[in-house]
């Protein structure tokens, strides 16, 4: 993981925001034309013009960082189809504009000589959009029909479009320069907030889903620290702006979100500032852009917590039980024998006189996780809370044995991350799908195959195996004391007893 030092102070307007200056957002699908449409006016005003300058996002990720880079002022220029009409791109890029505090857009309908430069086609648009835009708080909306197929109403006013005696989209962008910006600069002694935890507003953009607990990178800034989702507060759906329940986001949702972070960061609210408040999410482990976001506010409880220093650490308590705590993770399907060999394990280091604690998937769910399911979203639930309390069994000065099947690699690589270097060790407790059914000592294959037991693992849920355990344990091949045996050497070569 990746961090740096730089800490962002106040959060200033760039130039282009000035008086006099005006930045353009132009924003839309780009099957219609949105780039060509940028380039017209960019040409019709002049390269070096200094009061206008124009920008393309067509993607929510790219849209973002341009908001962020031109700062909360610029000019949002949607552009629609008229044939195709107000699709959920257009109001997608709306809402994200009210959402870093844009209070006027200006409409461009494209491709009005499909419609046969009808008025009532432009009109209805026009309305549908500003209905929708008075639900975000967009207060100012200016609707231009234009084509282009033949420039009209680009640069030069059009014959065909008698109906319309408004300017053209570029004097519009002109007279819009001498408007007054919505907010002014920000003053030069106004700070970030800081702070580990913040509710945003969040696009899932990866064809995997999100689970809340799943650790991720955020990046905001220039700085980089892990993340994750700690509640799904709603989905928002689009077009309707309704809020709906939801436990997992897939491509393409937005919802509002709480986040937690590793460390505290200073941030904006993304309307105050989009520089410090828009954020992406990547995968841990490689480059890959799953969510872009925009922080609402910090939660004000994440500055209300404190580590209190006690006197009786971790390592005072591993002193006094003569051993150096860890945890043994056992992951595999059910029926491979996690629990036998974790059970047995756990009498031979009782036998020798060492101090332990035994946490069972089955066990576990009848106390502390007893409101969870088995879907994919509660699975990761169910180990990020077997992983804080597993820490706390080695603050404890506890050898504790863990035996859940942790169908998902990121949740096991998290529970290692929570401890020290050496402290987290897993063990495979592998055997061929065939041989656990063949076993199925809770009969929950059988109900699985017949439908009655859903997300099942191995059968209609994944399983992603260890790539590079500590210990890989046949236990489709050899018996519990022998496999226990293994167990016990490894926590022997890792200078454990």
């Amino acid at each position: 993981m990746r961090h740096t030092s730089a800490t962002p102070g106040p959060c200033l307007q760039p130039e282009a925001a000035l008086s006099g200056h005006l930045t353009v957002l132009v924003s839309g699908a780009p099957d219609i034309g949105t780039r060509v449409l940028a380039e017209r006016l960019r040409d019709a005003a002049g390269s070096g013009s200094p009061s206008l300058s124009l920008h393309v996002g067509e993607h929510p990720p790219h849209w973002l960082a341009r908001m962020s880079d031109t700062g909360p002022q610029p000019l949002v220029l949607l552009v629609v189809d008229a044939q195709r009409g107000i699709d959920t791109e257009a109001h997608r890029y709306g809402l994200f504009a009210s959402q870093l505090g844009v209070r006027r857009l200006l409409l461009a309908v494209t491709g009005m000589e499909r419609m046969g430069w009808r008025e009532d086609v432009f009109a209805r648009l026009r309305h549908q959009y500003r209905a929708y835009a008075e639900r975000l708080g967009i207060e100012q909306l200016t609707a231009i029909p234009l084509s282009l197929e033949g420039s009209d109403n680009i640069v030069e006013p059009s014959g065909r479009l008698p109906w319309y005696q408004g300017p053209t989209l570029l004097a519009q962008l002109q007279a819009d320069t001498k408007l007054p910006s919505d907010k002014q600069p920000v003053a030069a002694d106004a700070q970030p907030q800081v702070a580990d935890q913040f509710a945003a507003h969040l696009l899932w953009l990866d064809d995997q889903p999100l689970y809340p607990g799943r650790v991720y990178r955020l990046r905001l800034n220039d700085r980089e620290v892990d993340a994750r989702v700690s509640e799904i507060k709603h989905l928002l759906q689009i077009d309707t702006l309704e809020r709906m329940a939801a436990k997992r986001l897939r491509r393409d949702d937005l919802a509002f979100c709480n986040l937690a972070l590793d460390q505290a960061l200073p941030f904006n609210a993304a309307g105050e500032c989009p520089a410090t408040g828009t954020f992406r999410l990547y995968e841990r482990t490689h480059d890959t852009l799953v969510a872009c976001g925009l922080i609402a506010f910090g939660l004000r409880r994440a500055t209300n917590i404190h580590r209190h220093a006690m006197k009786v650490d971790k390592a005072s308590r591993a002193a006094a039980n003569a051993q150096k705590p860890c945890v043994l993770w056992f992951t595999g399907l059910s029926g491979a024998g996690k629990s036998t060999v974790a059970d047995r394990v756990e009498q031979r280091l009782q036998a020798a006189g060492k101090r332990t604690m035994l946490l069972d998937g089955d066990n576990v769910r009848h106390g502390l996780n007893r409101d969870l399911g088995f879907t994919d979203e509660d699975r990761v639930e169910n180990i990020r809370r077997v992983g804080e309390v597993s820490k706390l069994m080695v603050e404890a000065g506890l050898i504790t044995l863990a035996s859940f099947i942790s169908p998902f690699r990121s949740e096991r690589r998290m529970v290692r991350e929570l401890l020290e270097d050496g402290e987290f060790l897993e063990i495979f407790v592998d055997a061929p799908l065939e041989v656990c059914e063949a076993r199925d000592p809770k009969g929950l294959y059988k109900k699985a195959r017949a439908g009655t037991l859903p997300n099942f693992t191995g059968i209609d849920s994944p399983y992603e195996p260890p790539q590079a355990p500590d210990l890989h344990l046949s236990a489709g091949e050899l018996d519990v004391d022998t496999l226990a045996e293994q167990v016990i050497d490894l926590l022997r070569q890792r200078g454990m007893l």
